[in-house]
């Protein structure tokens, strides 16, 4: 689901995000994932793969008490997410940091109440010729079980963890996730239109098993026209988007 617009440049209402160094742009995904997680009562946050800085940018716009870190393995996508979060108004708040997750959660010494991650989703498939988007795209550098590693060791005892995925490998995730004695909490599916089958799945762990799962939906169109928003998408996501 990305965004029509692939311009070097994306301007949303409080910042602007350059995005000409990056593999992956700016794409609704982010978007859904930074609009929906849950920042109250959160202090420090993690945003994993960063990527241009979207996420951790939108993070620290929903919450002004929130300090975001955001790693990025790849170093032009991290200089130029440093550069973007230097450039807005939240930069005493959002640090970049370029380094491995994996190598990252071993020097690490502060827990977050928050991790975020839009992470790599594909785990088969043809590679694409471009390498920094195919390791973006596919768990190369940054397995599932990688991932879920990394966040046992940097999660808060009480935090949560959030992301999204494609439906079957949300799926499948939720199953790994639970050998990670990880849960979910919140399950929202993702529709690309009314009508059409789930498309995303936005998940929210806590390291608690939850007996009562909360679950919704959202659906993005109301029509094939790419402007035609559903209200709720567009409640979720106005505060961002400049056409909004």
């Amino acid at each position: 689901m990305h965004i029509s617009s692939m311009s070097e440049v994306f301007r949303f209402k409080q910042f602007v995000v350059q995005q000409d160094l990056c593999s992956m742009k700016v794409n609704t995904d982010g978007i859904l994932l930074g609009a929906w997680s849950s920042v109250e009562s959160k202090v420090n946050a993690l945003d994993i793969g960063t990527g241009t800085g979207l996420i951790a940018l939108i993070l620290a716009q929903r919450s002004l008490s929130l300090n975001v870190d955001a790693v990025e393995i790849d170093q032009a996508s991290s200089q130029q997410a440093a550069e973007n979060a230097k450039n807005s108004i939240f930069n005493d708040r959002v640090r970049i940091i370029h380094d491995s997750i994996q190598h990252f959660s071993q020097q690490n010494t502060t827990p977050y109440d928050l991790i975020i991650s839009n992470p790599p989703f594909f785990s088969g498939g043809t590679f694409s010729i471009n390498e920094n988007k195919a390791n973006v795209r596919h768990t190369i550098k940054l397995s599932h079980a990688d991932l879920l590693f990394s966040i046992q060791k940097l999660m808060a005892k009480d935090g949560h963890f959030d992301m999204i995925l494609p439906y079957i490998e949300g799926l499948r995730f939720i199953e790994l996730a639970a050998k990670y004695d990880f849960y979910p909490e919140h399950i929202t599916e993702v529709l690309p239109k009314k009508g059409r089958p789930i498309e995303r799945l936005l998940l929210r762990f806590a390291n608690k098993f939850q007996s009562n799962v909360k679950k919704d939906m959202i659906v993005i169109r109301n029509s094939d026209d790419p402007k035609d928003y559903t209200d709720a998408f567009t409640e979720l996501t106005k505060a961002f988007y400049l056409f909004m």
